[in-house]
């Protein structure tokens, strides 16, 4: 199943995308709920399943009538990993990591399936990072690696844009990861059930048409039982919350020369059975951030 979140007259609600890919089921409509987050917190998976099968007229919409959403709306946590990715290791040259290393992207950086990366105005070493995201789908403390794909609900295409300056700046990631838009994912989330071994899926990043990621999840060290288990340890893992497990090797920072994202740039993330994950660049000058903040 392919959960969605869209807008439709002016309305946002959770939904499915049908087979065929040209219809999208209402979830507000059919059940009352109005994200992914809350369809999933209330156990509702199982019956989006029945309506899929059986879905009302009435709560059916064109999909070329709605905007396609990141799939999820507002997770309590964005949680990264860093260096989980063998290929990515080696281009860098250090050892691979003997625990996960997690980070922290909030919540701003959810951008939808279409919409612009933005530079920041006086940034320019933003980097692109394609990503297997999955999403937890109840509630996860202390749980052991044998049960813990048990708890994820569905897996992503994510994109963990990243200023590079910033990054290594500040000795830390959070801010460089986390400016608004840095974090477009979809178009949908797939459910577990139709994606099977999360680390058998090829991944590929294209910037202006041109390749320059191809791996597969099979080059992670860390896959997501792993880190559900790691980090449910610590934290609780809530319903909706999204886990974005590292990006392959080709990252624009270690090219020679580096290659930073610019305005006019189309980058396209593809992970095997997850969709296409397309979005633009533009550049975000002073005054139009000044306008967005003052609005």
């Amino acid at each position: 199943m392919k959960l969605v979140r869209f807008r439709h007259k002016k309305t946002e609600s959770p939904g499915v995308l049908l087979p065929g890919g040209d219809r999208v089921l209402d979830l507000h409509a059919a059940l009352g709920v109005g994200t992914v987050e809350q369809l999933l917190a209330e156990g509702l998976l199982d019956r989006a399943r029945e309506l899929e099968r059986a879905p009302g007229a009435a709560a059916v919409v064109p999909l070329a009538a709605v905007k396609l959403l990141s799939p999820v709306a507002r997770p309590s946590k964005i949680v990264g990993v860093g260096l989980n990715y063998r290929d990515h290791a080696a281009e860098q040259n250090v050892p691979l990591p003997e625990r996960p290393t997690l980070f922290a992207k909030f919540p701003n950086v959810l951008n939808a399936p279409g919409d612009p990366i933005r530079i920041p105005a006086g940034f320019t070493r933003v980097d692109y990072e394609a990503e297997l995201a999955f999403v937890v789908g109840k509630r996860a403390r202390s749980v052991p690696r044998e049960r813990a794909l048990e708890f994820v609900a569905g897996y992503m295409n994510m994109n963990d844009v990243t200023e590079r300056e910033v990054q290594k700046g500040d000795k830390q990631w959070v801010r460089g990861k986390s400016f608004d838009g840095f974090g477009p994912c979809g178009p949908y989330l797939v459910t577990s059930d139709e994606v099977g071994d999360p680390l058998a899926l090829s991944i590929r990043l294209a910037l202006n048409g041109d390749v320059m990621q191809e791996s597969c999840t099979s080059e992670l060290v860390f896959g997501p039982a792993d880190l559900v288990a790691f980090i449910s340890a610590t934290a609780t893992l809530e319903p909706g919350d999204v886990v974005t497990t590292g990006t392959p090797s080709g990252v624009g920072t270690f090219r020679q020369p580096p290659v930073y994202l610019r305005a006019g740039d189309v980058v396209t993330v593809e992970v095997e059975k997850l969709g296409t994950l397309t979005n633009p660049v533009v550049a975000e000058d002073g005054e139009e951030a000044a306008s967005s903040a003052a609005d």
